[in-house]
């Protein structure tokens, strides 16, 4: 049997890989300790679980689902981000419900990209980012992440060869795997970019909230050298609009630097900030031209999810949000103990100012292969972890931990790595 040549660049995941390891360790009789994917441990809160068990009761929810069956969840997506961002948003021609953001990752180059285009990426970046482009038989060029640039990408390093032939640019902060953080005189410098070589500007934002308070203003100035602040090609008063509201959010969305939805579309999870991972719940907001391309790819692929789980994102949405804060707390405390105790056993890690991730560059011994550094630090201590190389060329040299367990277990993981590194 023959398959797509597209394939043949899927058949490598970090995440699947990862997972074989831990099916070796777990038939060798390890304890494993999951620190490889970021899928919260956290619940749901009860308000967004009642809102979904009373669908089930309801027999008008248990057929198919079509777009326009979706408006009061998209009003209460445009709602929340006008409180959030001060953007005022469209909820028919500029939002559009996913199931999770990574189907908006995946199947938007499908829209944009023909075969041979480029998009641009960045490198270390999520799987998915990669994977769409591919299914597209699109080609990547990718972005390289430094840490002495703040893990922000030098856009002016990009060829123009490769920029003729561009047509997107994904970017997506705070970032997973380095949980950088990026201002919004990068995002201002992002979407000029953009502007001037008529890319479509694509900002995956699922940790929008898993921002720790020590981080300050989102409008403090960029730890990139490289990065220049750029005017924008916006009214002067929509330019203003985005310099001196007073957002209630730590980080900002990329709609702030492109308040006219000129080239931007962003994508947002309930997964992280309200622990509906396995709910596949999310949604695209922005240009309207873009998500009416996305809509007809999804339209070609699924109807919507079931409307249950609608209903529990928008009570999610438009609920309490103590458990958003809480949810915070609780990654910022298993940061600090995670971070405290590599400190303890000598290594030096960098204090995460967002995301559920530490970003550990390896020690010297390792720092050339970090796919054996965790098939072997799983292999003899259980510990699981995501290697930097599986998030991209530029991730070599390092580790991802996901803070996936509460204080005394991360500890323990801890220990297990001081006595496989000595």
């Amino acid at each position: 049997m023959q398959f797509a040549k597209r394939l043949q660049p899927l058949q490598s995941n970090v995440f699947a890989d990862m997972d074989r390891a831990k099916a070796v360790a777990l038939a060798a009789g390890q304890q494993v300790i999951d620190l490889s994917l970021g899928s919260s441990d956290l619940p749901a809160e009860t308000h967004v679980i009642e809102a979904i068990a009373q669908s089930l009761h309801d027999r008008s929810t248990h057929g198919y689902l079509l777009f326009n069956g979706t408006f009061g969840f998209r009003q209460a997506a445009a709602n929340w981000y006008e409180q959030k961002f001060g953007i005022k948003v469209d909820p028919q021609t500029e939002v559009l419900p996913l199931i999770g953001s990574q189907e908006g990752t995946a199947h938007l180059p499908l829209a944009l990209l023909n075969p041979g285009d480029f998009a641009l990426l960045v490198d270390p970046g999520y799987p998915s980012h990669a994977g769409g482009v591919y299914l597209a038989s699109g080609q990547i060029y990718p972005m390289p992440l430094k840490a002495e640039n703040g893990f922000l990408p030098v856009f002016a390093e990009i060829p123009a060869p490769v920029l003729a032939q561009s047509r997107m640019m994904v970017l997506s902060y705070p970032h997973n795997p380095t949980a950088a953080i990026a201002p919004i005189s990068f995002f201002q410098e992002a979407v000029a970019f953009c502007q001037q070589h008529n890319l479509a500007l694509v900002h995956d934002f699922p940790y929008v909230d898993l921002v720790f308070e020590e981080t300050g203003n989102w409008a403090d100035s960029s730890p990139n050298p490289k990065s220049k602040i750029v005017r924008l090609s916006v009214p002067c008063a929509s330019r203003r609009e985005a310099e001196v509201q007073n957002p209630k959010s730590l980080v900002p969305s990329i709609l702030q630097a492109d308040p006219d939805k000129s080239v931007s579309i962003e994508f947002f999870t309930l997964s992280k900030s309200y622990n509906m991972g396995g709910f596949r719940i999310g949604y695209a907001i922005g240009n309207a031209q873009l998500i009416n391309a996305l809509r007809q790819v999804k339209a070609a692929v699924d109807f919507n999810q079931y409307r249950g789980i609608l209903n529990g994102a928008i009570a999610a949405l438009t609920g309490p949000q103590a458990g958003v804060k809480s949810a915070v707390a609780t990654f910022e405390g298993r940061r600090n103990a995670f971070i405290s105790a590599l400190h303890r056993i000598g290594w030096n890690v960098p204090t995460p100012k967002a995301t559920m991730y530490i970003w550990a560059k390896l020690p010297s011994a390792w720092s050339q292969n970090s796919i054996e550094f965790c098939t072997q630090l799983v292999k003899q201590t259980g510990v699981a972890a995501s290697p930097g190389a599986g998030f991209g060329k530029s991730g070599e040299g390092y580790v991802r931990f996901a803070l996936v367990h509460e204080p005394p277990l991360l500890e323990t993981a801890v220990e297990r790595i001081a006595q496989f590194l000595h």
